[in-house]
């Protein structure tokens, strides 16, 4: 849920509002009536993520392969 607060109570809460931020929460800054900014955390992406990012991307670009080629690889140097 998203909470709307005044531009003076986020300048005197800051910090407090970063911490709820980090924990999840979402803030709107209104000027008056009219929000004029959201506060919300960064998400930051681990190094897990990059990685599966970039092997989903190659697996886009790859062909696919029959069962006959597998199986040629697979045995590929027992004969």
């Amino acid at each position: 849920m998203t909470t709307t607060i005044k531009i003076s109570e986020a300048k005197t809460h800051l910090s407090d509002l970063l911490a709820r931020v980090e924990a999840g929460e979402e803030f709107v800054i209104a000027r008056g009536n009219d929000p004029i900014a959201h506060l919300t955390a960064v998400r930051k992406q681990t190094d897990m993520q990059l990685l599966l990012a970039e092997v989903r991307a190659a697996r886009q670009k790859a062909t696919t392969s029959t069962h006959e080629e597998i199986l040629s690889w697979r045995d590929e140097g027992r004969r």
